[in-house]
C-alpha cells in the first residue's frame, strides 16, 4: 500500500485520539453500523481531500465500513494530525497522503496521489481536488501545480477524459469550496454533480457557528496565550462562522467589532450588539483580528500600516489569501518566528504585527479543529450524501445540489436521540390543519 505520512510509528497515539473523538460521534457510529450491514458503497473508489483529523478518521472508517475504497489527502498543509494519519494507514489500511507543514509541491503531489486512485466519488473541503480534475480535463496546464501538470500531460486524451467520465459525483464540505463550485457551474465548466454538504442545516448552523466559534478562539489562545478579556477583537465577515467567533470572543470578555460588506449581515451584527464599521476604521483599534469571509485580501497592506503595536492577525476562512501576506512582507523591515504559530513582522514605522498560523486556518493550525460532537453531524452529512450520490447520480445534472431535506432531518433526529432528547409529534388534527386552507379561525 502506497502512502506518505510523517511517521508510521505514531499510529498507537493516533489510535487513542481517534477512539476519544468517536465517543462523541454517536450519529456517525449509528450510520457506520448500518453501512456495515448494507454495504451501500461497495466497490466505490472514493478520493477524499479533507483536513486529516481524528473526526475525519471516524468518517473514513465509516465510508470504508460501507464498502468504499478510500484514499485520503490533506485539504490544508497545516491541518494534518500526523498521528491520526499514521493510525489510518497502520490500523485501517487506508492510503493517506498528508504531513503537517508540507510545502506547496508536496501538498499537490498528495492531491495527485488521490487523483491516481481514479475516483468514482470525490469528497472535498475547499474544492482543490475537483478543480485540479477540471484543470486536467480542460488542459489548463498553467493553472496546475507543475507535478500534477507533468503527470496529466503524460496521459493520453482518452485517459484524461476517463478521469472525469468515471466520476459519479462528489461532495463539498465548506463555504469556500461551494463558492468555487457554484462559479464553475455558472460558467458551464462543472462536469459532474456535487452535493453541498455545507448548506445542510445540520452542518452550517452547528459546525460553522459553534464549531468554528469555539475552535477559532481556542486556536488563537493556544497560539498566543494572551487574554481576550478587555481586548478589542475584530471579526471580518458575519456569516455563520463569523457569528460564532464574534459570540465566543464576546463571551471571553472582548469588545467585538464586526466588518461586513453585506448590509443585511451588518444590520444583524449591529442588532446582535456588536459595533460595526469598515476595516479601515477598525484596523487602528483592534488587538486581535480574524477573517472569515472566503474572499481575497480582506485585510490589506494599508490596514497593517495603521495597526497598533502588538496587533495579532489570523484567519479562519479556509485559504490564507484572506490576508494580504505579500503586502505584510513588503511593509516589514524584519520578521522572525517568536513562538510556535506566531511570526513577528516589524513594520517600517517600528510597530510590530503578529501573524498567527501562517495565515492559514488558525483553529486547525494551532488547535485541533472543531469538537467531535459537532463534526459528528457534518460528517454524517458527508457519509449519507456519498450514499445518495451513488444511488441517485444517474438522475442528477452537472450542478451543485443541496443536501436532500430528508437526510438533514434524519441527522437531526439521530443527534437528538443520542442526546436523550424527545420532541413532540403532530396530532392527526394538527397535520390536517397545517395542510388545509379551508380551516380558519
Amino acid at each position: 500500500m502506497d502512502y506518505d505520512v510523517r511517521d508510521i510509528n505514531l499510529a498507537a497515539q493516533g489510535r487513542l485520539r481517534i477512539e476519544w473523538a468517536e465517543m462523541s460521534m454517536a450519529v456517525l457510529r449509528s450510520i457506520r453500523e448500518r453501512f456495515s450491514k448494507e454495504k451501500p458503497l461497495k466497490g466505490v473508489r472514493l478520493s477524499a481531500c479533507l483536513h486529516v483529523t481524528t473526526e475525519t478518521a471516524a468518517l473514513v472508517k465509516t465510508l470504508k465500513e460501507g464498502g468504499a475504497q478510500v484514499v485520503l489527502c490533506a485539504s490544508n498543509p497545516l491541518s494534518t494530525q500526523d498521528d491520526v494519519a499514521a493510525s489510518l494507514v497502520a490500523d485501517d489500511e487506508v492510503p493517506v497522503f498528508a504531513i503537517k507543514g508540507e510545502d506547496h509541491a508536496t501538498y499537490y503531489s498528495h492531491i495527485l496521489s488521490a487523483l491516481r486512485h481514479g475516483p468514482h466519488i470525490t469528497m472535498d473541503d475547499g474544492a482543490d481536488l475537483v478543480s485540479s480534475l477540471h484543470f486536467i480535463a480542460l488542459e489548463k496546464w498553467d493553472d496546475l501545480e507543475p507535478s500534477v501538470a507533468a503527470w496529466a500531460r503524460d496521459l493520453s486524451q482518452e485517459e484524461r477524459s476517463g478521469l472525469l467520465s468515471g466520476i459519479m459525483g462528489g461532495t463539498e464540505e465548506t463555504t469556500t469550496g461551494v463558492i468555487r463550485l457554484r462559479s464553475m457551474e455558472k460558467d458551464g465548466i462543472l462536469q459532474f454533480p456535487i452535493v453541498s454538504v455545507n448548506d445542510a442545516n445540520t452542518k452550517h448552523l452547528f459546525d460553522n457557528r459553534y464549531g468554528t466559534g469555539q475552535s477559532t478562539v481556542d486556536g488563537i489562545i493556544r497560539a498566543t496565550n494572551r487574554l481576550l478579556a478587555g481586548s478589542t477583537f475584530v471579526v471580518s465577515g458575519y456569516g455563520w462562522c463569523g457569528r460564532g467567533v464574534a459570540t465566543r470572543a464576546k463571551g471571553h470578555g472582548a469588545h467585538v467589532i464586526v466588518c461586513e460588506v453585506d448590509p443585511l449581515r451588518a444590520l444583524e451584527a449591529a442588532m446582535d450588539g456588536f459595533q460595526v464599521m469598515p476595516i479601515a476604521q477598525a484596523a487602528p483599534l483592534g488587538d486581535f483580528f480574524c477573517t472569515l469571509t472566503g474572499d481575497i485580501n480582506v485585510i490589506r497592506k494599508e490596514h497593517f500600516l495603521t495597526m497598533k503595536d502588538g496587533a495579532m492577525i489570523s484567519n479562519s476562512g479556509h485559504f490564507d489569501v484572506e490576508l494580504d501576506l505579500k503586502g505584510l512582507a513588503e511593509s516589514s523591515s524584519k520578521r522572525r518566528v517568536i513562538r510556535e504559530f506566531v511570526e513577528e513582522f516589524t513594520l517600517g514605522n517600528g510597530r510590530r504585527v503578529y501573524l498567527l498560523g501562517e495565515g492559514r486556518l488558525i483553529n486547525l493550525a494551532a488547535a485541533e479543529g472543531h469538537p467531535s460532537s459537532v463534526m459528528d453531524m457534518s460528517f454524517a452529512n458527508q457519509a449519507l450524501s456519498a450514499e445518495y450520490m451513488v444511488r441517485e447520480h444517474g438522475a442528477l445534472g452537472k450542478r451543485v445540489y443541496p443536501v436532500p431535506p430528508e437526510i438533514d432531518r434524519e441527522i437531526a433526529r439521530l443527534k437528538l436521540a443520542s442526546m436523550g432528547i424527545l420532541i413532540d409529534t403532530l396530532t392527526e388534527e394538527q397535520e390536517q390543519y397545517l395542510s388545509s386552507w379551508e380551516m380558519g379561525t
